[in-house]
């Protein structure tokens, strides 16, 4: 993204932070910062100091315990396609389990097969069997989003072409209740 001055950098920065608020809390939190907060991030930010900005961005990372966020704010990024983003709940409604970074990534793509790619995030391969609300409080970037880049491990991959709905694997590992001390 080319943007023509810092002002406009700012103004996207914090669009983007916004935005992970209201898939996160409904836009409550930052809607209930000051302009000193606001602030207080975008320098904290701009001028890599860390503590300025985590003062006020620990306010956007905070869930309710055994629930999670509303949303989890993620960004899915292929070889193929630049970004791609989905709604993803942090709790199967369904089951009433953490939802985990396998169960996100058949939101993005329905067929894949996990033995064809690695998922990095940070430059780090998490375990498909973690939660996605803990990724989300831990390893998002400083715009709030857990950024996912989804990289072939087999050459001549393509995300779009694969043909069946892959089995969990074992390295998913088992469900986790939100409500377990695990």
């Amino acid at each position: 993204m080319r943007c023509s001055c810092k002002d406009t950098v700012r103004s996207q920065f914090m669009s983007y932070l916004k935005e992970a608020d209201a898939l996160k809390h409904k836009g409550n939190v930052m809607n209930c910062m000051q302009e000193k907060d606001h602030n207080q991030l975008w320098q904290g930010f701009q001028n890599d100091k860390f503590d300025q900005f985590w003062s006020a961005n620990k306010k956007l990372m905070e869930s309710v315990v055994g629930e999670g966020f509303r949303h989890i704010p993620i960004k899915c990024y292929t070889p193929e396609k630049l970004a791609m983003q989905r709604i993803v709940k942090p709790i199967d409604e369904t089951t009433g389990t953490w939802t985990t970074l396998h169960d996100a990534l058949l939101e993005f793509f329905p067929t894949i097969d996990f033995s064809t790619v690695r998922v990095i995030i940070h430059g780090v391969e998490p375990p498909l069997g973690t939660p996605v609300q803990w990724l989300s409080e831990h390893m998002s970037y400083p715009d709030n989003f857990l950024h996912l880049s989804v990289l072939p491990s087999t050459p001549g991959f393509s995300y779009f072409s694969t043909p069946s709905l892959s089995s969990p694997s074992t390295e998913s590992g088992s469900r986790v209740s939100p409500n377990s001390s695990s």
